[in-house]
């Protein structure tokens, strides 16, 4: 059924493929996007908030940690406790004329040291009421906002209160929540309270308490700016009571949500904020970010938390689908233009070169020019026109190849009768200086034919060891002729059955070469040379290693580097073997035989060097001839 849709043209599955892809991209494009999108409103909006709610709760803390600072002050100041500990136990403060402790002028002082830090708090608007009181309230310090504010029994009255017990008995600062003015029964506004004993600096004796107003603007005051959408809300959790923000104030509340659940801490900017999805007491999902006022003692009971704007957040969920539907159209009319143009510039060549290719096989060879273009298919018209000229090329050149195959076997004749000349007039050579009794000519003479008819014999990558050495016994017979002497080589074969060793050809000499030329020649001196071959065992496999050693100048460490990597730049640079260097030998070894093979090399400068062949431990079987 498939196949049946399917176009069988070049053209209609063209047009279809386009179309299909077209589509998938578009789909996904939508999909991933929308995802995406509503991904980054929803964390933005997120984001937004905690830093809405960051920014108020840094102000709200920098002012609470003022006045926690000044509630601490009131209960360690050095005048306030001599001021406490004078009054112990009087009923109250005496008239002038009876004050013979002077405690009228040290209430006057401790009251102008009090105010004085008072106002030299910054949060000090927030403190609506200060009390300083003895232990039996018969003798007090009192600081209000306004002097109306002010009672004669303020400190009677604030004990009193239901809330006085809890917070006086408290080991530490302790937070109940917003409570009603202790002194007014009309007035609407709330506090926030702050009682704490105050002990004798020597022992544990209480000496009164200190008593701190907290006005409930220090909440709102910093709210007034607030970005909160009509159907968001914001709600200020103080221990254990509730209080949604509504109209510039404070309305004790219940929790209103259930079903908590914390989201991923990747929506928040900061650690300690939380990102919560609940369900409100209508039943309808809504997301929570929850903030603390962090960074003071007892605070951690402090939070302010927002329920986002699911408003707003349509609002611009539907500004990025009318985004998404224009980013749709513009797909679907690309895909429509690349239709049209694929069709115009592919078909249209396409049906040219076909006919090219029908007339070629009908015999017209004939170049067209029609069909090179300056693209792709023009490349494909330019070889179709040069295949059609090198086809009748291509049988001339038949005939000629002929020609010269004839040509070629002839020199391939002449080629080997200049060899088997040569190792004749060495021959004749070599008898006439034994009939003149110049036996070194003789010796090097031999050396030199047996030397080139090594070389030019045969093409075997592998020879035997034995057969190795042969060769360089020739090579170095002939260069001790050259240096007089002056130069010497022992070999030291581990065993018989090493001479039977598989080794590459020609793989010991350019390492003999390398130790006359550039060790032992630049030295001056007698120079020898010693050939080692041994087994070893590594990782259960039969090495065989093959040791050159020299007492020629030693080398560098960049020496060494350049002979491994490169030697045809002055090293090994001889009229013999020149195409064989070190660096050769190594990679033929390591080609064959696998990286943890090949050739390594230490030396001391002015001392020797020795190079190193290892190779794997291989004997030529009964079946196995080295090859000739």
């Amino acid at each position: 059924m498939w196949k049946k849709l399917i176009p069988k043209t070049i053209r209609g599955k063209l047009m279809t493929l386009t179309a299909s892809v077209t589509l998938l991209i578009t789909l996904l494009t939508t999909s991933v996007c929308f995802s995406v999108f509503q991904s980054f409103l929803r964390k933005n909006q997120i984001q937004s908030a905690e830093f809405s709610l960051q920014v108020v709760n840094n102000n709200i803390a920098a002012d609470m940690k003022d006045i926690i600072y000044f509630s601490k002050w009131c209960c360690s100041n050095g005048a306030i406790l001599d001021y406490l500990e004078a009054l112990k136990g009087q009923p109250k403060l005496p008239t002038a004329q009876k004050d013979m402790a002077n405690l009228r002028p040290l209430a006057l002082s401790t009251h102008n040291r009090l105010k004085e830090e008072y106002y030299n708090t910054r949060s000090n608007e927030y403190m609506s009421r200060v009390i300083v009181s003895s232990i039996d309230e018969n003798n007090f310090l009192q600081m209000a906002a306004s002097a109306n504010y002010t009672s004669s029994y303020a400190a009677m009255i604030i004990r009193k209160q239901s809330f006085f017990k809890t917070l006086y008995e408290s080991p530490d600062f302790r937070w109940i929540g917003l409570v009603k003015d202790p002194f007014s029964d009309i007035s609407q506004e709330t506090f926030l309270p702050i009682v704490r004993p105050v002990y004798n600096d020597f022992n544990s004796e209480i000496l009164g308490w200190t008593y701190v107003e907290i006005s409930s603007r220090i909440f709102t005051d910093y709210l007034s700016s607030y970005p909160l959408p009509e159907d968001s809300n914001l709600f200020l959790s103080i221990g254990e009571k509730n209080y949604v923000f509504n109209k510039g104030n404070w309305k004790e509340t219940n929790y209103p949500f259930k079903e908590k659940e914390r989201l991923s801490e990747s929506d928040s900017l900061s650690q300690g904020t939380q990102v919560l999805s609940v369900t409100t007491d209508e039943g309808e999902k809504r997301i929570v970010v929850e903030r603390p006022i962090e960074g003071i003692e007892g605070i951690e009971d402090f939070r302010l938390y927002q329920v986002l704007s699911e408003q707003q957040f349509k609002q611009q969920k539907n500004l990025y689908m009318l985004i998404l539907l224009g980013i749709c159209l513009f797909i679907l009319s690309l895909g429509i233009l690349l239709i049209f143009f694929l069709n115009r510039i592919i078909m249209d060549p396409i049906r040219k070169v076909s006919s090219k290719i029908s007339r070629i096989s009908d015999g017209d060879f004939s170049k067209d020019p029609a069909i090179e273009w300056d693209h792709e298919l023009g490349q494909v018209g330019r070889g179709i026109n040069s295949m059609s000229e090198n086809i009748m090329t291509l049988l001339d050149k038949k005939v000629s190849d002929e020609k010269q195959k004839k040509d070629l076997e002839y020199q391939i004749l002449q080629s080997q009768i200049n060899p088997h000349f040569l190792y004749n007039t060495l021959n004749s050579i070599k008898w006439m200086a034994t009939i003149q009794n110049a036996n070194g000519i003789a010796d090097m003479t031999t050396a030199l034919a047996r030397l080139l008819k090594n070389v030019s014999k045969g093409t075997a990558s592998f020879i035997t060891l034995k057969e190795e050495l042969d060769l360089v016994k020739d090579y170095f017979l002939i260069q001790q002729y050259r240096y007089g002497g002056s130069v010497t080589i022992d070999y030291q074969i581990e065993s018989e059955d090493l001479y039977q060793c598989r080794i590459h050809r020609f793989s010991l000499q350019p390492i003999i070469e390398n130790a006359l030329f550039h060790g032992i020649e630049p030295a001056k001196t007698t120079g020898h040379i010693i050939v080692s071959a041994q087994t070893e065992l590594e990782e259960d496999k039969k090495i065989l290693k093959i040791d050159i050693t020299d007492n020629g100048i030693g080398m560098t460490q960049e020496m060494i580097n350049k002979v491994m990597q490169n030697d045809t730049d002055g090293v090994n640079n001889t009229e013999f073997f020149r195409h064989i260097g070190i660096s050769n030998v190594n990679k033929r070894i390591q080609h064959d035989f696998g990286p943890e093979y090949g050739i390594t090399i230490t030396s001391e400068p002015l001392e020797f060097t020795t190079m190193s062949i290892r190779i794997p431990y291989q004997l030529f079987g009964d079946n196995q001839g080295a090859e000739r």
